[in-house]
């Protein structure tokens, strides 16, 4: 980069950094011990002397306080909590539509075995589209197809709601399940 330009990602950012240790300058400081008693108004020095004895880090964890508060603490462990605790925040399911699609032929143990698939789909936070396509003569018979979805429906009552009840579209029937 040319002198004199600025970018506001540089490491030299000091809004989120926390001085740790010698970084501290402000003496006298509220301290916070190694499992969060406190320990009261010391200098600075002897807080540090307190960490080093414990084998921890003094962080100042409230800089804009007076006097400042810091806590005995591992900082590396600390960041790394942190790092983990944003990472989470960012990670998140992307809901995702999955068909399932039946005849009205289809037997029984089929419709299980179709009902098995829904199901780790909805326990995964997906939403499910069930349908029986009809072909050719079967158009005649819809009420074997409603009572094949009406099956399926019933053995996913306790993990799912209907969200759009079996209705026709053109040569098929169609249900639409979310995730309770």
């Amino acid at each position: 980069m040319p002198p004199g330009s600025f970018d506001r990602h540089t490491p030299h950012d000091r809004r989120d950094l926390q001085r740790i240790n010698e970084q501290i300058r402000i003496s006298p400081v509220r301290l916070i011990g190694p499992n969060g008693e406190q320990v009261g108004v010391v200098p600075t020095s002897q807080a540090l002397e307190m960490a080093r004895e414990a084998q921890l880090d003094l962080v100042e964890v409230a800089a804009i306080e007076r006097p400042p508060v810091c806590k005995i603490m591992d900082f590396g462990k600390f960041k790394f909590l942190q790092k983990q605790k944003a990472k989470d925040k960012t990670k998140s399911h992307q809901q995702k539509l999955k068909e399932i699609r039946l005849r009205p032929k289809t037997g029984d143990h089929d419709v299980d075995t179709k009902v098995n698939q829904a199901r780790k789909f909805l326990e995964h936070k997906d939403k499910v589209l069930v349908y029986v396509l009809y072909k050719g003569r079967e158009l005649q018979h819809i009420e074997e197809g409603k009572r094949i979805l009406q099956m399926v429906l019933e053995k996913l009552v306790d993990i799912c709601k209907v969200e759009q009840a079996p209705r026709m579209e053109g040569k098929r029937m169609a249900a639409m399940l979310a995730p309770k």
